[in-house]
C-alpha cells in the first residue's frame, strides 16, 4: 500500500509539473490567480494590488529585473553576489560545489556540514556526525532532489532559472550544540523595515516580528509565536547595515541571517516567502506589509 501511495505521488508531482510548465507559458497570470483564490481564499487583484502576498505575485509576473534575482537566488551563484556587494566576509564556509552528488568526496569533510541543493527551498541535509550519516541513502536523497523542477512545482518563475548543483557549507551551532536562530530582515525597496525571527527551528518553528527597535509587531499569527519573546542579538545593528547593501537593486528581497556566537553569517536572499502564499501574516499585517511595497 505505502509502495503504490509512493508511486501515485510520483505520477501526481510529474502530472503537476507539466501541468504548471504548460499553463505559464500560456498565461503565467491565469496560474496565479488560481494559486491565489485557493492560498488566501480572495480573487487576486493585479491591476491594483495591496496586500503583501498579491504585490509578490505582480513582482513574479513584472519584475524586469529577472536575470539578478535567478543569481540571487542560485545557493551558489549569490555568494558573487555578496563580494561584488562588498560583504564577502559575512559568507558561510564552503567545502564543496558537486554537480552529481557522486562527486561528494566524504574524506575531505569535516565530522559536521550541510549539504544543499542550489536550486530550490527545503533540499537540505544537516549533518552533525558524519561516521553515522547514511551516505548512500544521502545521495539518492540529493540526487533525486537535484532532479526536481522546483520552480514548476511552487510556481515561481526565476527558480525555473536556476542550474541545479549541490554545495557544502559549515555546520553553524550555538555553543549549547542547537541550530542558531535564523534573523530575516525584511527590505522594501532598499530600505530594511522589519524582522522576522524564527527560533525552534529542531521541533516547531517559531515565526516572531520586530521593528529595527526590536518592538514586536502584530503581523504574525498566534499560534506561529512564541511563548517567549526572542532576545535581541547584539549584532543586530550590522546585520541591518548587510541588509541595506544586499537589497538595493530590489523592489522586495528579504535577506537572511545568522548569528554565529557573536559573528554574522549570510543565509540567502528570498523573492517570494512560502511562494507568495504565506499563511503565517494576520490579514492586518498583510495590508501592513503591502503598504510598506511600493510598486513601481
Amino acid at each position: 500500500m505505502e509502495k503504490l501511495k509512493k508511486i501515485l505521488t510520483i505520477i501526481y508531482i510529474k502530472i503537476l509539473n507539466m501541468r504548471n510548465r504548460i499553463l505559464l507559458k500560456i498565461s503565467p497570470k491565469f496560474i496565479y490567480k488560481r494559486i491565489y483564490k485557493k492560498s488566501q481564499g480572495k480573487t487576486l487583484n493585479l491591476k491594483n494590488p495591496k496586500l503583501f502576498n498579491e504585490k509578490l505575485m505582480w513582482l513574479e509576473l513584472n519584475n524586469k529585473n529577472n536575470d539578478l534575482m535567478v543569481k540571487c537566488t542560485d545557493k551558489y551563484d549569490v555568494r558573487q553576489y555578496v563580494k561584488d556587494k562588498g560583504c564577502g566576509e559575512i559568507l558561510n564556509e564552503l567545502y564543496g560545489l558537486y554537480n552529481d552528488a557522486n562527486e561528494i568526496n566524504w574524506d575531505e569533510l569535516p565530522k559536521k556540514f550541510v549539504l544543499k541543493c542550489t536550486h530550490g527551498c527545503g533540499f537540505n541535509i544537516i549533518c552533525n556526525d558524519k561516521s553515522k550519516l547514511d551516505k548512500k541513502e544521502t545521495i539518492k536523497k540529493l540526487n533525486k532532489w537535484k532532479s526536481k523542477r522546483f520552480g514548476y512545482e511552487t510556481v515561481e518563475l526565476h527558480y525555473t532559472k536556476i542550474k541545479p548543483r549541490i554545495i557544502c557549507e559549515k555546520y553553524l551551532e550555538t555553543d549549547s550544540g542547537i541550530l542558531p536562530n535564523d534573523y530575516k530582515i525584511y527590505c522594501f525597496n532598499g530600505v530594511p523595515k522589519l524582522i522576522l525571527v524564527c527560533t525552534e527551528r529542531v521541533t516547531k518553528t517559531r515565526l516572531d516580528f520586530f521593528d529595527l527597535d526590536w518592538n514586536v509587531l502584530d503581523i504574525g499569527k498566534e499560534e506561529y509565536k512564541s511563548k517567549v519573546v526572542p532576545k535581541k542579538p547584539d549584532n543586530l545593528e550590522k546585520m541591518i547595515e548587510y541588509a541595506k547593501k544586499l537589497s538595493e537593486p530590489f523592489e522586495f528581497v528579504r535577506v537572511d541571517f545568522y548569528n554565529d556566537n557573536g559573528k554574522v553569517i549570510f543565509g540567502e536572499l528570498t523573492f517570494t516567502p512560502a511562494g507568495c502564499r504565506a499563511q503565517y501574516y494576520t490579514d492586518n499585517g498583510n495590508e501592513i506589509l503591502g503598504d510598506m511595497l511600493e510598486l513601481k
